[in-house]
């Protein structure tokens, strides 16, 4: 059966602890995507503009506080059951939330690939179990996940390092990104993608800026890497409100080319 991705957006960003905006990304990229700047090519020779594999399912209109999780669940499943693999333009880091709830029941045994400056790990934050810097705390306390390896991070707290061993995070700081990263997975693999885990050099229009990381080839050739079933990933927390010249979304859009073309091809 031929493999299929769907584009989905989710506009939320209710839980960003420090900047509205992120909710406005997945039409920004999707303009990024589409601009007659670039084409729709990804490395690896696959044209998405031909590919009838790939497809568009807009954004979901989605309710505030955790029914807006029960709704992504929701959708992100009824794509997976209709067999299509499902990448997410969030939105702040909160939605993965919902993605992974909707992957977990369907991949047992579901592994994490998360690239970010911030492990995401919070118990709370700012009274919230809800906020962007809480996702990975909830998805491994809810055990939907066997493993989840976190690569880029540069902002790792104490009680974020104690959250780490509690919950047996693999954690490669960005110090130690080595140019080709020897990451093994047994899969199936889900891949969220925090666009400030990029130097800010490469992706200012993100609301939490942190020197000091990623260059956009580093994370290119990590997804290029991935060998084993790629059954879903979420790209989030571009910020186009600090994206003047647009920069970010055109990482964003390359990384969704990228993304899903490895989707496709993956077992």
């Amino acid at each position: 059966m031929r493999k299929r991705v769907v584009i989905l957006g989710l506009p939320l960003d209710e839980n960003s602890s420090y900047l509205r905006g992120p909710a406005e990304a997945p039409a920004t990229i999707r303009e990024a995507l589409h601009s007659g700047s670039s084409n729709l090519c990804s490395e690896s020779g696959l044209d998405l503009a031909c590919e009838p594999g790939f497809s568009d399912d807009g954004d979901l209109s989605l309710p505030q506080g955790e029914k807006a999780f029960d709704a992504i669940a929701s959708a992100v499943g009824e794509r997976l059951d209709a067999g299509a693999r499902v990448l997410a333009l969030g939105g702040d880091h909160s939605v993965t939330v919902g993605t992974v709830r909707a992957f977990a029941q369907r991949h047992p045994g579901l592994e994490i690939l998360h690239l970010d400056a911030h492990p995401d790990l919070y118990d709370e934050f700012a009274g919230s179990r809800d906020s962007h810097a809480c996702p990975f705390a909830r998805i491994m306390e809810e055990r939907l996940a066997r493993r989840l390896v976190q690569v880029g991070i540069r902002t790792m707290n104490r009680h974020q390092r104690e959250q780490a061993s509690r919950f047996g995070v693999e954690v490669v700081a960005m110090r130690d990104w080595r140019e080709r990263l020897d990451l093994r997975f047994s899969g199936p693999l889900y891949l969220s993608i925090d666009m400030d885990v990029l130097d800010p050099s490469a992706a200012p229009g993100v609301s939490h800026r942190e020197p000091g990381g990623a260059t956009t080839r580093q994370v290119i050739d990590l997804v290029h890497a991935i060998d084993v079933p790629l059954v879903g990933a979420d790209i989030v927390e571009l910020n186009p409100r600090l994206d003047p010249s647009g920069i970010t979304a055109m990482c964003a859009a390359k990384l969704v080319k990228e993304v899903a073309a490895k989707m496709l091809a993956s077992p």
